[in-house]
């Protein structure tokens, strides 16, 4: 069984490096700034275009949200924008939920994905009670899978050309972890 109030109470959550903390109408700005990144495009694999008033509504309409959780990566210093996560589809029948991670292409490679990605799944275990997180990564991201390894998760299938960009098609990669998986 899981614990719904920890998915209602939408939390922050402090590491070495980064907080997350609610996404909310004062990231209206940051989110939009950063669907304007080709590469966090990319990366994400978004084709869509999000007009500003889009997005507003989307930050505004996260802290009602009873089947995920939105949150931005902040530099815990500075409280800079880095990027945004969620865990998102949490199914509580089958005590699983969805992971992504998007950050800024000037914060790649600087070990904040990581650090992320583990304090929500520490949170997503622990507090809310999952057994089960998964996620799809781009079979060119390596730099993301090597992270998201790193991190505990376990390459569990394939879906061939799943993804077109720019004429190319690419694999998308499934992983997942198990609460006993988290390192």
């Amino acid at each position: 069984m899981i614990n719904t109030e920890a998915i209602v109470a939408k939390p922050t959550l402090t590491g070495e490096r980064v907080e997350l903390v609610p996404l909310g109408p004062r990231h209206a700005d940051a989110t939009y700034q950063s669907l304007q990144d080709a590469e966090v495009l990319r990366l994400t694999g978004t084709h869509a275009v999000f007009t500003r008033a889009q997005i507003e509504r989307w930050c505004a309409t996260r802290a009602e949200q009873t089947d995920r959780i939105d949150l931005v990566v902040e530099d815990r210093q500075t409280g800079e924008y880095l990027g945004e996560l969620s865990l998102n589809e949490i199914d509580g029948d089958n005590e699983s939920a969805g992971f992504r991670i998007a950050l800024n292409s000037e914060h790649l490679g600087r070990g904040l994905g990581p650090e992320a990605t583990r304090l929500i799944l520490k949170y997503a275990f622990d507090a809310i009670g999952l057994h089960r997180v998964r996620l799809e990564v781009f079979s060119f991201n390596e730099r993301a899978i090597r992270s998201y390894e790193k991190c505990g998760f376990v390459r569990e299938g394939r879906m061939r050309d799943a993804l077109l960009w720019d004429g190319e098609r690419y694999d998308t990669l499934i992983m997942g972890m198990l609460r006993d998986e988290l390192r």
